[in-house]
């Protein structure tokens, strides 16, 4: 019996369990919403459509802006973005959209979604109000979600009228681009995994010899470089995708963050398979040397 295959047989088993939270995290709602690939935070578009008069304004005007205290201005500006909010939630623009592997979920922060004097980040939650379908390989396309919900309402306007960046779709063309090849890729590592924690288990039973940890090493080396490759495939995607978001919709109040959570996940998985690797090729040195050393102790008949 091969009592150090036991530690491949658990990491594989831990990956695995991993791998599938990573493919099905927030399939549906309430489940695992956190753990998404990135989200886009639309809660202040429009907000910063108002801006301050500026030195090429009517001198006029401004002189008059000059005399308003502070605070009865920033009061009309709260007010103002009041109701840019209202407007929002009437045309049916959430306040965030978040992707993951198989769709897509929106929802409103609660109980507000800015942190101010009495309400903290941490108060801040997010209520998913709808998933879209599970498909194998859906497309995450949030310009087109939105102006799909603001058509519903019958409301003549289209985001072109809020500004929207036309450049904001290269970072989510990026991200759909290569959505397939990361869906494939999971697919792909959890089939290696799996067999290879079958492979592992009747590793722990069979002889001691060479073999067995040789074929479970290759078994865990494949593995590993498809979690692998995975895993830094949606790292630099989900990064680069909101770094474009975050530059062109800025002006707009539009940004978005990377899953750190879906990230951490993936990257244990890997991590996990990496220790199975290590694993089998100490059985396999190990394993070696017990062959050697039973054949060296043998004795000979004269």
């Amino acid at each position: 019996m091969r009592f150090i295959a036991v530690l491949p047989v658990l990491c594989c088993t831990a990956a695995l369990i991993l791998s599938f939270l990573c493919l099905f995290a927030g399939h549906k709602k309430g489940f695992m919403e956190d753990y998404s690939l990135l989200t886009l935070n639309t809660s202040a578009v429009g907000q910063t459509l108002i801006q301050a008069p500026s030195e090429d304004s009517d001198s006029t005007l401004s002189s008059i802006i000059n005399l308003i205290p502070d605070s009865i201005t920033d009061s009309v500006t709260n007010e103002i973005n009041e109701q840019i909010d209202e407007f929002r939630e009437r045309v049916g623009i959430e306040d965030w959209y978040s992707a993951h592997m198989l769709n897509y979920c929106q929802g409103q922060y609660e109980p507000g979604e800015v942190a101010n004097a009495t309400l903290s980040q941490d108060d801040i939650t997010k209520n998913v109000t709808e998933c879209a379908k599970s498909r194998a390989t859906y497309k995450f396309d949030p310009t087109a979600i939105i102006q799909e919900a603001i058509n519903k309402t019958g409301v003549d306007i289209t985001l072109e009228d809020l500004n929207w960046p036309d450049d904001i779709q290269n970072g989510i063309d990026a991200l759909n681009a290569l959505m397939a090849a990361m869906f494939v890729l999971y697919v792909i590592a959890i089939c290696l995994i799996f067999i290879t924690l079958l492979t592992s288990v009747l590793g722990i039973f069979i002889g001691n010899g060479r073999l067995t940890p040789c074929i479970n090493f290759l078994l865990a080396t494949l593995a590993f470089l498809a979690i692998g490759l995975a895993s830094a495939l949606v790292t630099a995607v989900a990064v680069k995708a909101v770094d474009i978001i975050n530059k062109k919709g800025s002006d707009i109040g539009l940004n978005a963050n990377w899953g750190g959570k879906f990230l951490a996940l993936t990257w244990a998985a890997t991590a996990l398979m990496l220790i199975a690797l290590l694993g089998w090729i100490a059985s396999f040195c190990i394993g070696g040397k017990d062959h050697g050393s039973r054949r060296a102790r043998k004795p000979y008949k004269v």
